[in-house]
């Protein structure tokens, strides 16, 4: 029986890391966003083109494999650009660009109140 409880124990800790891991990287997304991506996309807008916006329904009109994978339609645009965007490859590292696209997913499932 304390096999068991052990067991059960060891599992649910396993289990709520990712969670754990996503609020942080989220939090971190979240800093990295406002010194490098806000200028132009403050509060999910697009100064640049407006209709083109960071909101999950201009995100899945108009950017390229989101209906797929929302954070790694995310990524690839913020690591390549395209049009009027700059790509991000040489400025962010790829746990940045990582942690900029969950922060951008979750502020649009949201509807960045």
């Amino acid at each position: 029986m304390r096999f068991l409880l052990s067991a059960v124990f060891a599992l649910v800790v396993l289990l709520s890391m990712p969670m754990r891991a996503m609020a942080s990287d989220t939090v971190r997304g979240g800093q990295i966003f406002n010194t490098n991506c806000a200028a132009c996309h403050a509060g999910g807008g697009n100064i640049v083109k407006s209709e083109r916006t960071l909101r999950q329904a201009d995100l899945e009109a108009f950017l390229p494999n989101y209906v797929t994978g929302h954070e790694t339609g995310i990524v690839a645009q913020v690591t390549y650009g395209r049009n009027a965007m700059p790509a991000f490859l040489d400025v962010l590292s790829e746990n940045e660009i990582a942690d900029v696209a969950a922060y951008v997913e979750d502020q649009a499932s949201h509807g960045w109140s």
